[in-house]
């Protein structure tokens, strides 16, 4: 098999797939699928929240302990796109096109590796990474072939530069909604709820600073050693002759292991009922922390020759790392995902192919002699 153009060809076809975390998934799992002939297979349904249905998958071939490769097939949207963000080209040696770093460039990779290895293999086909991780949590709670016999480990394909990444943070959603009354507002008779969220905001970002300028909240492990609060309106009324009847807004914090997270969310809660607004909490999973000398991490090590590091991005294993330990790796530069320039070099794709296979080979003779 030539594997550059395998591994084009196949990260190329998943480009072409419009798998944002808004459409279904099921047409570009299947067509991960296609690629592990001899593989037993267990899919999962489910409806997301906005009544769109999603499939992930489980795929193993082999008995024993083993590695499972995970990767998610869904994409961010293609805003700021000005070419056709679903025609994949390639230009210069890389596969240009939505997705193709974060993350199917790398899950072409790791597919090819799962195909090539002889090694007890699993792979973990995920859904809405991007969004809400429904797809982790349905790979978690729902799989028959995880609960027979979980995976010694998981590696997922994220883009690290192919540096193992042992650890990065969680992030905590805030959903806050204010209720006014709605009227003319020549009347007199209205109360506009965008100044209730103004002042919770206010406190907010007072929090902000702190969390910014207070060593307490920073980590040295990481980079930035503090997380930033960020905050989108989600929706602050209409028309300015009318007071706004409702006005939401939405917050997002990320922070690590070494983190206490509880004095922030109980700053907001106690804000938002000074304010008089409700709020909301959403909690996307746990950190991910494994120690430098946890064995899955010095293999990885050993394997790319590269020494482990934290991020300060999420992934699937703030839920998967409930099923086995989780180390990210995988091909590419994050610095250009979610954005219009997005591009995957072929070659650090081809290159990862033997590193996924190795992590394989040695976690499966590794976790079975610890087993004799």
């Amino acid at each position: 098999m030539d594997l550059s153009r395998h591994i084009a060809r196949l990260a190329s076809d998943l480009v072409a797939i419009d798998s944002r975390s808004r459409q279904p998934s099921a047409d570009a799992v299947e067509r991960c699928l296609a690629e592990l002939p001899g593989f037993d297979v267990e899919r999962i349904d489910y409806r997301d929240a906005a009544g769109v249905d999603k499939r992930v998958a489980v795929a193993r071939r082999g008995r024993g302990p083993c590695l499972a490769l995970c990767g998610h097939v869904d994409t961010v949207e293609d805003a700021g796109w000005t070419a056709d963000a679903f025609a994949p080209r390639i230009d210069g040696g890389a596969l240009h096109g939505l997705g193709a770093v974060d993350m199917k460039g790398p899950l072409a990779s790791m597919l090819a590796a799962a195909r090539v290895t002889t090694a007890p293999i699993m792979v973990l086909l995920s859904a809405d990474e991007e969004t809400t991780k429904a797809g982790a949590e349905a790979l978690a709670n729902r799989s028959a072939m995880v609960r027979a016999q979980a995976p010694a480990a998981i590696v997922i394909g994220e883009p690290t530069g192919l540096a193992p990444v042992r650890g990065h943070r969680a992030t905590i959603e805030f959903t806050v909604r204010a209720t006014g009354v709605q009227a003319h507002t020549a009347t007199g008779q209205g109360r506009s709820a965008v100044w209730d969220l103004v002042a919770f905001l206010a406190e907010a970002a007072a929090l902000r600073r702190e969390i910014l300028s207070d060593p307490r909240w920073a980590d040295p492990d990481f980079d930035p050693p503090a997380s930033d609060l960020n905050v989108v309106i989600a929706d602050a009324g209409g028309p300015l002759n009318v007071t706004a009847g409702r006005a939401v807004a939405r917050l997002a914090w990320r922070y690590s292991a070494g983190i206490d997270p509880d004095p922030a969310v109980a700053s907001l809660r106690a804000a938002a009922e000074r304010t008089g607004v409700a709020l909301e909490v959403h909690f996307d999973g746990r950190p991910l922390e494994s120690g430098r000398d946890t064995p899955l991490v010095r293999l990885a090590e050993r394997a790319t020759g590269l020494a482990s590091r934290t991020q300060p991005f999420g992934t699937d294993a703030s839920v998967l790392q409930r099923v086995a330990p989780c180390l990210i790796l995988g091909p590419g530069n994050i610095a250009v995902a979610h954005t219009p320039r997005e591009h995957v070099a072929l070659a650090d794709l081809v290159r990862a192919v033997p590193i996924y296979a190795r992590l394989a080979e040695e976690t499966a003779a590794g976790a079975a002699g610890r087993a004799a």
